[in-house]
């Protein structure tokens, strides 16, 4: 029984996951700082590399939103929201605390869906008006483009994809994410 105790705290210690406060050699680079009151509100999705829960057998996202709202702590509340077009456009919603990293002037984010889990998302391009991001794992295997309304200029989305090739994201599997018009 011990040793089944022993290996399951090993096994969770392994879930979590090193942040340092400066960013290590190879790594992306985030932008210098974010401002979290002009961030907060709600994003649309323009782009993203496929991943498992919003590109599967059973799900592919579409009328993404990520929304921001502050909280008492100085976390931050987020609600992720889209339709899953593999079952009739039924909706789908995630909930989340984002808590911003010590030292990295907000520009780096652990966001966690379920305790003690949590995945690293970094800011890794931002228009100084704050109308599109560019969002990242240290890892690069997620990347989300972001806008604040449901279309993104040809220009400004270029200059997303710019920035994130120019931090080593493999930018030719990005997808274009569908949106309705609201």
């Amino acid at each position: 029984m011990r040793h089944f105790l022993i290996l399951g705290l090993l096994a969770l210690g392994g879930c979590q996951s090193f942040t340092p406060t400066q960013p290590m050699p190879g790594m992306p680079a985030t932008v210098e700082a974010v401002d979290v009151p002009r961030y907060l509100g709600t994003w649309f999705e323009q782009a993203r590399l496929p991943i498992f829960f919003q590109d599967g057998p059973d799900v592919r996202c579409e009328d993404v939103t990520a929304i921001y709202t502050p909280r008492p702590d100085g976390a931050v509340d987020v609600l992720n929201t889209c339709r899953n077009a593999l079952q009739g456009g039924a909706r789908r919603a995630a909930t989340a605390v984002a808590t911003p990293v010590p030292g990295s002037n907000n520009a780096r984010l652990r966001v966690s869906f379920f305790w003690p889990f949590h995945g690293d998302y970094w800011v890794l391009g931002l228009d100084p008006d704050y109308r599109w991001a560019v969002v990242g794992s240290p890892s690069r295997r997620v990347l989300w483009i972001l806008s604040r309304s449901t279309e993104m200029a040809p220009a400004d989305y270029e200059q997303a994809v710019a920035i994130a090739a120019r931090e080593g994201f493999a930018v030719q599997n990005l997808q274009r994410t569908a949106q309705s018009p609201r």
